[in-house]
């Protein structure tokens, strides 16, 4: 059972989940997931805390009215929620925007960051990478637009039919975030990330001397596999896996990344300082 808990930034109030007992992870969702996507990903065996921090306008967690939207801000918010929780010291990881999230606190608060798990990532440095453009694409559309007629114009684009054939579980994404409840004021989230890095560099990469585990997996066009690939590259030291396809075996692609975390996670002696005494 999760334990729930809120955290007061600015005017916004964001949850966070804590669940499990051991090792202390915290590990983020991707852009437009949350809690529900993370339980799902991450392994629920013994010896094992997992916090989430539901990001600004994901889940169960409001907008506030700070902009824009950055992962600066969210990495923020979790070092605030990492405060609150009592952890001097923690593996950060994520999927997609939760590994840049992580990425960014690995660099950014060496002290406070014992390994890093990242999964499909999205960035490698630069802001605004060419696999982000469907979902500023969407974003734009429903700005211009609104949520309905976006969707109708979205469906007949080339970009639609690209990922139809090449990165259907991409595609189901983005439709997902045009069938939100809260589509419209939520489209300006997607296009204040998909333009915006994880404000680190190849240098900055290069001086992470933590344990690291990159997962990736192919027919993935937001998360391309070679993107993984020369994240883990940068990284000393870094192990890379892949993974099953998700478009093309949800549950053997879930059961290999939860394989791939535990293992990451117990065979290393460098986390055992991180289980409570």
């Amino acid at each position: 059972m999760a334990r729930l808990a809120t955290l007061l930034r600015d005017d916004a109030k964001l949850r966070i989940s804590d669940s499990g007992d051991g090792i202390a992870v915290i590990f983020q969702h991707g852009l437009g997931g949350g809690d529900a996507q993370i339980a799902q990903a991450f392994p629920s065996g013994p010896g094992l805390r997992r916090i989430t921090l539901e990001c600004r306008g994901h889940g169960a967690s409001g907008l506030g009215s700070r902009r824009p939207f950055s992962l600066e801000m969210f990495a923020d918010d979790v070092v605030a929620a990492a405060d609150q929780a009592g952890l001097d010291r923690f593996v950060a990881g994520g999927i997609s925007m939760g590994a840049a999230i992580a990425m960014r606190l690995a660099c950014r608060h060496p002290d406070r960051v014992a390994g890093l798990l990242l999964v499909r990532p999205a960035w490698i440095f630069d802001s605004a990478p060419v696999n982000l453009r469907p979902i500023a694409e969407v974003a734009r559309l429903i700005l211009d637009h609104g949520p309905d007629k976006a969707r109708a114009i979205f469906a007949q684009s080339e970009t639609a039919a690209r990922l139809q054939r090449d990165a259907p579980d991409n595609l189901a994404s983005l439709f997902g975030y045009l069938d939100r409840p809260d589509a419209a004021p939520f489209a300006q989230v997607l296009a204040d990330i998909a333009a915006d890095g994880p404000g680190v560099s190849a240098s900055d990469a290069a001086a992470v001397g933590i344990p690291t585990l990159v997962i990736g997996n192919a027919m993935d066009a937001v998360h391309p596999l070679p993107a993984a690939r020369s994240l883990a590259a940068a990284i000393p030291g870094a192990t890379f896996a892949e993974v099953a396809p998700k478009a093309l075996d949800s549950v053997r692609h879930f059961a290999e990344l939860q394989a791939d975390i535990t293992a990451f996670l117990h065979t290393s002696s460098n986390f055992r300082s991180l289980i409570p005494s």
